[in-house]
């Protein structure tokens, strides 16, 4: 087989790499789908550069994507190398080799410069990513017009130009990359979560309390 490819290892199928990406996900519309429950519906995908391969985790499953045995944001293979997706697994071959560090993982670029609408637009895309769920997709231009209390028109002019800053490609799954990026830079972080009150004395009846006594 030409070029480079993955063999899954519970099934020994081998499935060639597409020339640019590959998604990889237990969704029915990704190029590579595996059945296993560890594995989210677009889990991550194996990007092509002339003759390097890397693999991109997505960022939005909590069982995240390892090479061999190393958990990994963005990692350049090597011949190979095994590539985990949750509990799934497979080793990917047909990679040129030639005197390079596949243990570096690419540099991601700084963060561009932001306005403040845009880095509520960015919040709120990231926002259902950022929850306790295994797989929740970005929000829509929809939700976060909702949100926001804007048009959606306004959220998509908004969301061309931060594709463009954060020079995410043409293509499918544009807001899933976008969101990616922008969470493994860390600009958008999980919102703290608020512990649910005790059951027993409300706090506004506590506060009435309190006061009453310091009166007294």
């Amino acid at each position: 087989m030409e070029g480079p490819f993955i063999r899954i290892e519970d099934t020994g199928e081998v499935v060639p790499l597409r020339p640019e990406i590959t998604t990889v996900g237990r969704g029915r519309g990704v190029d590579i789908r595996l059945t296993d429950p560890s594995v989210s519906r677009l889990h991550a995908e194996f990007v092509r550069r002339g003759p390097y391969l890397y693999v991109v985790d997505l960022g939005l499953s909590r069982n995240g994507t390892r090479v061999n045995g190393r958990p990994i944001a963005r990692r350049v293979l090597d011949d190979g190398d095994v590539v985990s997706f949750g509990a799934a697994r497979g080793r990917v071959g047909g990679i040129p080799r030639e005197d390079f560090t596949p243990e570096v993982e690419l540099r991601r670029a700084a963060a561009p410069e932001l306005t403040r609408r845009e880095v509520d637009v960015l919040t709120s895309l990231c926002r259902p990513a950022l929850s306790d769920e295994a797989f929740v997709a970005p929000a829509t231009a929809r939700e976060i017009a909702d949100d926001l209390v804007v048009t959606e028109a306004a959220v998509k002019q908004h969301l061309l130009r931060l594709y463009q800053k954060f020079r995410i490609p043409e293509g499918t799954n544009r807001r899933t990359r976008l969101a990616n990026e922008v969470v493994a830079l860390g600009l958008v972080r999980p919102t703290p979560v608020v512990p649910p009150q005790r059951t027993g004395t409300p706090p506004a009846e506590q506060q009435a309390s309190a006061a009453g006594r310091r009166a007294s």
